[in-house]
């Protein structure tokens, strides 16, 4: 079975925008700085298995939590 190399680069690039926007997306919840995480999972995205590493660990992080919730003891 050959592998078709521009199949296979278009095929991770289009993995690597769709992580970003998803990577973008949560770390809007669960970091302080979206942009970083977004532009994190598309670099690690470049090879599929670190992104969805890179995935998982900010699906699993906790919600970075507003001041007026933090503040309403």
């Amino acid at each position: 079975m050959n592998i078709n190399a521009t199949l296979l680069g278009e095929f991770i690039a289009l993995f690597a925008l769709i992580m970003g926007a998803v990577c973008y997306y949560l770390g809007r919840r669960k970091t302080q700085t979206p942009i970083l995480a977004g532009l994190l999972g598309v670099v690690l995205s470049i090879i599929p298995p670190f992104g969805l590493v890179y995935l998982v660990v900010l699906v699993l992080k906790k919600d970075v939590g507003s001041t007026s919730a933090a503040v309403s003891g």
